[in-house]
């Protein structure tokens, strides 16, 4: 007589697998155009007061970090607006909109 083979057991997906399949699936029907839940966000960077200080000096983002005293990606934050500058930066940023050939020969470096 042949021996039976048991049936491999099906494994339990925890609730984060479920949800992470339920997506997936969700996000394959988007895809292919049928409806869905699926909510869009886009967003859209507008300029920033901090671009907007580096426009008006005519620096790269490398170069305003350096004025501000702070480092390259925060100034890509800043203008992204995924941050917001805070403090001395802020302060700095509106005084070189309102008066930035003053900061120009404030700072000496920057030469017209």
């Amino acid at each position: 007589m042949a021996k039976k083979v048991a049936k491999p057991k099906k494994a339990k997906r925890s609730r984060l697998a479920n949800d992470l399949f339920a997506g997936l699936e969700e996000l394959r029907d988007y895809v292919a155009g049928k409806p869905t839940n699926i909510i869009i966000h886009t967003v859209t960077p507008s300029d920033s007061d901090a671009r907007l200080a580096r426009h008006k000096l005519g620096l790269t983002q490398r170069e305003f970090a350096a004025v501000i005293g702070t480092g390259v990606g925060t100034v890509r934050k800043w203008e992204l607006g995924t941050r917001n500058p805070s403090g001395a930066a802020r302060t700095l940023i509106e005084v070189i909109k309102a008066e930035p050939k003053a900061v120009r020969r404030a700072l000496g470096k920057l030469a017209s």
